[in-house]
């Protein structure tokens, strides 16, 4: 294909923001920066859509290739996907103009603006899964932090300015040694494209601290615990299509980059490292499991969630087995689904009610029950349920744990457990007991807007949970490549 695809799906949304900033607007809230950007934004799904049509599920080399000097010797402007990047990009698509359509409801200042951030971020975003030079990559998967630390810092909530400055200081500085590594391979291999670094392999001498240089970065990002406590602030403060970014995509990333980097470029530490990635998330797990189980917060609750099952995610990474591997993307693929609906079923009833407090509500199952019933169907793909995209892939992980270490398997299940006991607990305090708050009564059932979201978003969680083919068939020849890519240098060491 001669059309530069990636590049257009990379553009696109920024040529849409600098549209909305010559766009005259006196109050900067007007309804054509809303069809705007949500025509950028569906454009560049429908996109998407035709690259995975396009796409050769057959081979696992990196197809759509785009390959330019920046400068000479040293940064080469070269994207690609393969089966593993491909989901990623059109998760990133699919959930942005749902986000577009969802700040009808909750932002009420500077709409413009905040437009204009989420389709920036949503170009560099998309960046990180096409680079295929590991410059390219920092630039973009650094650039991220600065759309995202204004959405929290000027739309959030009263701690806005403290929790916006934590997020970019904690994900920040775990990156400083990212780039120090990234140099590093530049100057031991005197190339900084990952196709190359695939071919030539990294010196086992430098393994472990380069290794270590990208865990600084990926753990920070993914969260792994300890180094977790940015994102229960950033969610709460932020406005609700913040949350949904950051807990969709964002996170995303970085158990993205353990894929493609830590895995692809550093094997052998990577096998050295694998008790430390099982320990911290198995902690992870349980720890913030029973955390979750304390909240009082809606949206805390759930923050605490996506930490726990970003725990599974690398625990299934680090497996290198078939199922881990493919079970951690399909997971961080349905992840990104249904925590991207809990904290838009959040959003809704605090668009009402201006409480995110679990004990605000009780006994609305009468009052709203269309957002009943679908608060219900993702707090049942939550914790897992068969017939949701969430037991596919935790069932995989789990498959790929017991086949590498059934003690670790054993004690990642309590998780399962955990989790069906906080999501089905904040559900029966939310929608079901007795209706004590008076103001509830009062409450409308969900807008056509806010039922269009929730239903494009139920849409897939209950296809893919049915039928995880489309997704598996993309999927499984890259990830055999790459096990096999790891198997071979270990086995060379």
């Amino acid at each position: 294909m001669n059309f530069p695809i990636l590049s257009s799906l990379i553009l696109l949304p920024t040529i849409g923001a600098l549209f909305l900033i010559f766009l005259k607007n006196e109050d900067g809230n007007s309804t054509t920066a809303k069809y705007v950007s949500l025509f950028a934004s569906v454009v560049n799904f429908l996109i998407s859509i035709y690259l995975w049509i396009s796409f050769d599920q057959s081979i696992s080399v990196f197809q759509f290739v785009e390959d330019r000097t920046w400068i000479e010797g040293f940064i080469n402007y070269k994207v690609g996907v393969d089966g593993i990047s491909i989901l990623f990009i059109i998760l990133t698509t699919f959930i942005t103009p749902l986000c577009i359509i969802s700040v009808n409801n909750s932002v009420k200042t500077r709409l413009r603006d905040f437009l204009i951030a989420i389709l920036i971020m949503e170009s560099f975003m998309i960046g990180v899964f096409c680079a295929l030079d590991l410059v390219v990559f920092y630039l973009f998967f650094e650039a991220g932090l600065i759309p995202m630390f204004l959405i929290i810092g000027i739309w959030g909530g009263p701690k806005r300015v403290y929790s916006a400055f934590k997020f970019f200081l904690y994900t920040l500085l775990g990156s400083v040694l990212m780039l120090v590594a990234i140099i590093s391979i530049y100057w031991i291999s005197g190339t900084t494209d990952v196709t190359k670094l695939y071919e030539l392999g990294i010196d086992a001498k430098y393994q472990n601290l380069l290794w270590l240089a990208f865990f600084s970065s990926f753990a920070v990002k993914t969260p792994m615990w300890p180094v977790h406590t940015w994102l229960p602030d950033a969610h709460v403060e932020a406005p609700t299509a913040g949350s949904v970014l950051l807990a969709a995509i964002l996170l995303k990333m970085a158990g993205y980059g353990f894929i493609r980097f830590s895995l692809g470029l550093f094997p052998i530490a990577s096998e050295i490292f694998t008790p430390l990635i099982y320990a911290l998330s198995v902690i992870a797990i349980i720890v913030t499991s029973l955390i979750a189980l304390m909240q009082e917060d809606m949206k805390k609750l759930i923050a605490y969630s996506s930490v726990a099952h970003m725990g599974f995610v690398t625990l299934g990474i680090f497996t290198i087995q078939q199922q881990g591997i493919e079970g951690s993307i399909i997971q961080m693929i349905s992840h990104g689904l249904v925590s991207a609906a809990l904290f838009l079923c959040v959003g809704v009833v605090y668009d009402r009610m201006h409480s995110r407090m679990i004990s605000s509500y009780g006994g609305i199952v009468t009052i709203i029950p269309k957002y009943s019933i679908l608060f219900m169907l993702f707090t049942l793909a939550a914790l897992g349920l068969p017939g949701t995209s969430g037991f596919i892939g935790e069932f995989l992980i789990l498959m790929g744990v017991f086949k590498d270490n059934f003690l670790v398997a054993v004690l990642a299940s309590l998780g399962v457990i955990l989790g069906a006991a906080y999501m089905l607990w904040l559900y029966k305090r939310v929608v079901f007991g007795k209706l004590i708050n008076e103001n509830l009564k009062s409450m409308i059932d969900l807008n056509k807007s806010e039922y269009f979201i929730l239903a494009c978003l139920a849409v897939p969680t209950l296809f893919f949970g049915f039928y995880p083919d489309p997704l598996i068939n993309t999927i499984e020849v890259s990830v055999e490549d790459l096990i096999n890519m790891y198997n071979s240098n270990i086995m060379i060491k």
